[in-house]
């Protein structure tokens, strides 16, 4: 596998991921390693004609994790060259199927986005997890979560009953999503035990987020298709997709 770093990060970690995924899978495409200052950046995979291009900040590349983020990455060009219908599938068209009809608020569209993203995610870590222990990956997707929970909008006392939001930090709704992806991923791959931590944050991702079923969600993203085919794909993306738009739909009126 031809893959070279360009920016001031350590080369160990990326050439230790290729070694990881080559023991599986190879890409036929050199892979060319961006290091970029900002690191609200992390990492993304961009696809070209001749070559892949993984960008990932400098924070992220010289951190703990910077060998598994790495091999998520190629793990998403892997699934790019070989056409799996998560990774060629135009989100948009997907979107517009599910939304067509809907008046939506723009926040929830993009969290939309995030959800067809956890689907791709979801197929890059098969790959992932069929070469590396998930133990980093785990504690990962666990510190993520309790970071939203405690960035988690503070409530105060209405006047009479109930509560009343004050602050606009994480958002309950896909956070309790978040919750049900990282579950579902673990689960799939059988790396979690019914005592971990993870499942109480996620019962409190849900109770903060009433309207979001949690475990259809999880149950949602575990069953994924190994193998789906391009309208089998197409469809568990839009019931996704109209599935949390269900969710603002219900918690009230939307605006355009």
């Amino acid at each position: 596998m031809d893959i070279r770093v360009q920016g001031p990060a350590p080369t160990a970690p990326f050439l230790g991921a290729a070694d990881l995924l080559s023991t599986e899978r190879d890409l036929d495409l050199p892979v060319r390693v961006r290091v970029r200052e900002d690191p609200d950046e992390r990492t993304w995979a961009g696809h070209y004609d001749d070559h892949h291009v993984l960008n990932i900040s400098r924070q992220a590349a010289t951190s703990a994790m910077s060998r598994e983020l790495a091999l998520h990455e190629l793990a998403h060009m892997a699934r790019h060259e070989e056409g799996h219908p998560s990774h060629t599938q135009s989100t948009e068209e997907a979107l517009f199927l599910a939304l067509a009809g809907r008046s939506v608020e723009r926040r929830r569209v993009t969290h939309c986005y995030q959800i067809a993203n956890h689907c791709k995610d979801v197929y890059a870590d098969d790959i992932t997890l069929s070469v590396a222990p998930a133990d980093k990956l785990v504690a990962f997707l666990e510190s993520r979560l309790a970071a939203a929970l405690a960035d988690r909008p503070r409530s105060t006392p209405r006047g009479g009953s109930g509560l009343r939001r004050v602050s606009a930090a994480a958002d309950p709704d896909i956070t309790a999503v978040n919750a049900a992806f990282a579950l579902a991923l673990c689960e799939r791959h059988g790396a979690l035990d019914q005592t971990h931590r993870l499942y109480d944050l996620a019962d409190a991702a849900g109770d903060d987020a009433p309207g979001v079923d949690v475990a259809a969600f999880r149950r949602r993203f575990r069953e994924l298709a190994a193998d789906p085919s391009e309208s089998e794909h197409r469809k568990a993306l839009v019931d996704l997709t109209r599935a949390y738009a269900d969710v603002g739909a219900a918690s009230g009126p939307a605006a355009d």
